[in-house]
């Protein structure tokens, strides 16, 4: 009897509570089923949102012409270099051998060409004298000009190895800081097939680009000059601003997506921004300062009761003119209103347009759930 009884207070007091949450709801639904915000005044920028990556204005790769083992370094990351300042030196020894070959070869040449010239001007004179015939004699003027032509090879050849040896050691083309360094005292670089970069150098790090990639719906919205706002992880809590440089013709085509490159300048007095950081950036396409606006949660809204039927006919006729609908509250009843909208920032929309003024209520939606939380009480009897 005692627990029949204590289940019987628990059901009691379980109905109770039902019944006073189902009329709670009932009643505030019938005094506002509506949730409004008011139309006011501010700023609305219309912007483009994009990734980019930071990089040097101008990106230098030093390698080397030539092969060679890496014998002494004069620079490491982070340096500031002056242009023409050694970087770093490849072992000499073959080469300067081999310029002492070519030395000795060009001494072998100009040893040959004068003997042929001395054998000439032999020939040249028993000619004249009819010792020998014309045939003769041009036979020895052609071992001149092979002679001749021997030695200018050679010549070259030290010429050539002289160069070589110079290779060998790497300088700074530009004043700059380096970036990267990607060689080691004792290191083999080969040169036959591909150049290897042997130092990265940037020119001026106070003054960036960003290479932004931007889709082909939004490409048009941009142009040289335009204002951009950015955020880097490294300061999530700060914004950098920048410009428009160049809006790159050529198409980037992957997997059926359309992009295109947008570069963007940016100022890098205090060195915070580093190469290689990514950029969250927002173009900032118009903007507009005090104007009225509205949220645009009261564009998107649209009743679901019958009570909007009749408006349907003159809603379509409204948006032919450049109008759209919204519906505002006026002493608890809701009512429909028509607005030219401008710019938008994806919170508010600036009203060009409109039969609403500042402070009146717009609807952004129904407050929800009401008829369906008050049915969730109901309880089945078994």
């Amino acid at each position: 009897m005692r627990i029949a009884k204590s289940s019987f207070i628990a059901l009691l007091l379980t109905i109770a509570v039902s019944i006073y949450w189902f009329t709670r709801d009932s009643d505030e639904s019938k005094v506002n089923p509506y949730l409004t915000r008011a139309l006011d005044r501010g700023d609305i920028i219309q912007t483009i949102s994009a990734n980019g990556t930071l990089t040097p204005v101008v990106l230098v790769n030093v390698g080397t012409q030539i092969s060679g083992t890496v014998a002494r370094l004069y620079a490491d990351f982070n340096d500031e270099v002056e242009t023409g300042q050694i970087l770093a030196e490849l072992d000499p020894a073959l080469l300067q051998a081999q310029l002492q070959q070519s030395g000795a070869n060009l001494l072998s040449a100009q040893t040959q060409h004068n003997i042929t010239r001395s054998k000439l001007e032999r020939h040249q004179r028993l000619y004249e004298q009819g010792f020998i015939s014309a045939e003769g004699l041009d036979i020895v003027k052609q071992e001149l000009d092979a002679a001749r032509a021997q030695l200018a090879v050679s010549r070259a050849q030290v010429e050539r190895d002289r160069a070589n040896l110079s290779y060998s050691i790497i300088k700074s083309p530009i004043s700059g800081v380096v970036i990267a360094r990607d060689v080691d005292i004792g290191q083999t670089v080969a040169a036959n097939f591909q150049t290897p970069v042997l130092f990265q150098i940037a020119k001026d790090l106070r003054e960036m680009q960003i290479n932004i990639s931007v889709s082909e719906a939004d490409i048009g919205l941009l142009h040289i000059g335009q204002p951009i706002n950015f955020t880097v992880d490294a300061y999530q809590n700060r914004t950098f601003s920048g410009t428009v440089k160049q809006v790159r013709l050529n198409p980037t085509i992957q997997e059926n997506v359309v992009t295109y490159n947008v570069v963007a300048m940016v100022s890098n007095d205090e060195g915070a921004l580093l190469p290689g950081m990514t950029a969250n950036i927002h173009f900032v396409v118009d903007q507009r300062r005090n104007v009225l606006r509205m949220p645009n949660a009261a564009l998107r809204y649209q009743p679901d009761d019958a009570e909007s039927a009749g408006s349907t006919g003159a809603r379509v006729q409204k948006k032919s003119d450049g109008q759209v609908t919204v519906y505002q509250l006026i002493d608890g009843v809701r009512a429909v209103a028509y607005v030219a909208t401008g710019i938008t920032d994806g919170n508010y929309t600036e009203i060009v347009v409109s039969e609403l003024k500042e402070g009146d209520a717009v609807i952004i939606r129904d407050k929800s759930g009401k008829k369906d939380s008050a049915s969730q009480f109901r309880f089945r009897m078994f």
